[in-house]
């Protein structure tokens, strides 16, 4: 195996390491989660300036170690941390993303997640379409490529045809009310969570914020039961929802 190697990846996060390093967790195209030392990058001096921030799209070369690669150059591809960095709601969709990546990329890689990661903040920079729809779409979506895809349009439990208004992250989605078990939530029409996972903006953007709000709401709820733990950064999407509702 060459002990260094190219790729493409998005920075997930990163945190100090000593006095100038930092290690850098990235999602590869190729590779899969990296996790490098970026060495010197908190020196004034240091080569590769804010290329490394959290969401950017860079073309980097690597230097494979025992534990921790080491990254040797860096080229931005697309700058996304900064206008990111300048819209909140869009900064925590942002950052609600990348650690549900990190989390599902730890123990096993799949190359979707590189082009649907990519696409979501590419959507999330454009504004063209409001951050809870593309956070609750990438979410769902994230899902069904880990093998977790809600039943929409049947009872979970038995099958019964719907539509049906409560859900069930434990029975596996929709239900009816003579499946559903404590704790179903009323969830917002099958037909919009359907437009989500397609990519049907035309329907999708029909919705109104209250709708957007709790269909995000449903699709953070569906990712951490399966991932069975919290997701640290969506509490911060709900506050800034109901602060500014």
């Amino acid at each position: 195996m060459l002990r260094t190697y190219r790729d493409q990846a998005i920075v997930l996060r990163s945190y100090k390491l000593g006095e100038a390093d930092r290690i850098v967790i990235l999602l590869g195209k190729e590779s899969g989660q990296i996790r490098a030392v970026a060495k010197g990058i908190r020196k004034p001096t240091s080569r590769f300036g804010g290329r490394l921030d959290a969401f950017n799209l860079v073309d980097l070369q690597l230097h494979r170690g025992r534990n921790l690669d080491t990254v040797t150059q860096v080229e931005l591809l697309s700058g996304y941390a900064r206008p990111l960095g300048e819209n909140y709601e869009a900064f925590t969709a942002a950052k609600v993303m990348v650690e549900t990546v990190q989390k599902l990329t730890e123990s096993a890689p799949e190359p979707a997640y590189y082009p649907l990661l990519h696409g979501a903040l590419g959507a999330l920079v454009a504004g063209r379409i409001p951050p809870d729809l593309i956070t609750a779409s990438f979410l769902f979506r994230l899902m069904r490529l880990a093998g977790w895809d809600p039943a929409l349009h049947s009872c979970a439990g038995c099958g019964q045809p719907g539509p049906h208004r409560l859900f069930s992250a434990e029975v596996g989605g929709f239900v009816c009310s003579s499946c559903a078990p404590p704790g179903s939530t009323e969830a917002p029409p099958a037909e919009l969570i359907q437009a989500l996972l397609n990519g049907d903006w035309e329907q999708a953007g029909q919705t109104g914020p209250r709708q957007g709000e709790q269909v995000r709401n449903l699709a953070g709820w569906w990712t951490q039961y399966h991932l069975e733990q919290r997701l640290r950064s969506f509490p911060f999407l709900q506050k800034e929802s109901d602060e500014y509702s």
